[in-house]
């Protein structure tokens, strides 16, 4: 990808009189560089500049003296046309409802990162990224809600929130056989703590499983494949799961069936609370009252 570079520059007020480090000073004073690490990194890169001349950590501010970041963007992007359904968007984030069968990003070029161009408007704000950007992942059989970040500021707060555990993610899943009504789980994955705890919602009989039941899960933390992990490990795997499935029957050519349906988070700039939520799959109903009525008419 073809890259260009531009900047943003910032005058020291004249009437500043402090001893002050660039790396204390520039805090906030771009929008990109919204704590002491991001400005460290931006020296780092070489990116921040004094009176045009490249800085370190140690550099002091004087008054009028001149503050350049430069930033680079991305000029040409490849844009995959995949209409995805909007949940959410205004000039900072979006949220999406990511279609099962797309992986999130990668080498791929049909990669919902890629259509997200297509999808979106193009921030208006001045730490506006090149094109959107996820924070999060999916599993490429997962369908739900995705965040998405449309500005640099956005990115990096939402990724701060990410790693306090302070967004919170609801599943719904149609697992194989009967769960207990409610319950927790605090089974590790490759040596870290994971915990998951969840409600059953409502079981059907099945031929082909004995029983398949829709369960609402809440993960309280986000190792990869952690839903998939703790419901095989617990005994009712997640139908549809390639990997996960505990070698049950896997209903082949159906797809996965688990979903993100609820987010809950503070907004990154406003700080508004956002309550998000979606209904689970049609295809969820659709399996459970087909198993049902397959069980009734053997009966």
């Amino acid at each position: 990808m073809k890259m260009i570079q531009k900047s943003i520059k910032h005058i020291v007020p004249k009437e500043y009189n402090k001893h002050e480090r660039i790396t204390d000073y520039a805090i906030g004073i771009f929008a990109m560089l919204p704590t002491k690490n991001s400005v460290k990194k931006a020296i780092k890169k070489e990116l921040l500049l004094v009176d045009k001349q490249k800085c370190k950590t140690g550099t002091f501010i004087n008054n009028g003296q001149i503050i350049e970041l430069i930033s680079q963007d991305v000029l040409s992007h490849k844009v995959f046309h995949l209409k995805l359904e909007l949940v959410y968007e205004d000039d900072f984030i979006s949220v999406i409802n990511k279609p099962a069968g797309f992986s999130v990003s990668g080498n791929k070029f049909k990669t919902i990162a890629n259509a997200l161009a297509f999808n979106l408007k193009k921030s208006e704000q001045e730490d506006a990224l090149p094109h959107p950007l996820p924070v999060h992942r999916l599993d490429n059989q997962t369908s739900g809600l995705l965040i998405i970040a449309k500005t640099k500021q956005a990115r990096i707060i939402l990724g701060q929130q990410f790693e306090k555990k302070e967004i919170q993610k609801k599943y719904f899943a149609v697992v194989i056989g009967k769960t207990p009504k409610q319950g927790s789980i605090s089974i590790p994955i490759e040596n870290k703590d994971a915990f998951t705890s969840y409600e059953l919602i409502k079981k059907e009989p099945s031929l082909r499983n004995g029983f398949l039941s829709l369960i609402k899960l809440s993960p309280k933390t986000g190792r990869t494949h952690q839903l998939r992990i703790h419901c095989e490990k617990s005994g009712f795997p997640i139908l549809g799961d390639k990997i996960h499935n505990g070698e049950k029957d896997i209903f082949k050519g159906k797809g996965l069936f688990l979903s993100s349906t609820e987010l809950a988070f503070n907004h990154p700039i406003t700080k508004n609370k956002l309550n998000i939520a979606i209904p689970y799959p049609k295809k969820f109903n659709t399996i459970l009252e087909r198993e049902k009525r397959r069980f009734l008419q053997n009966l």
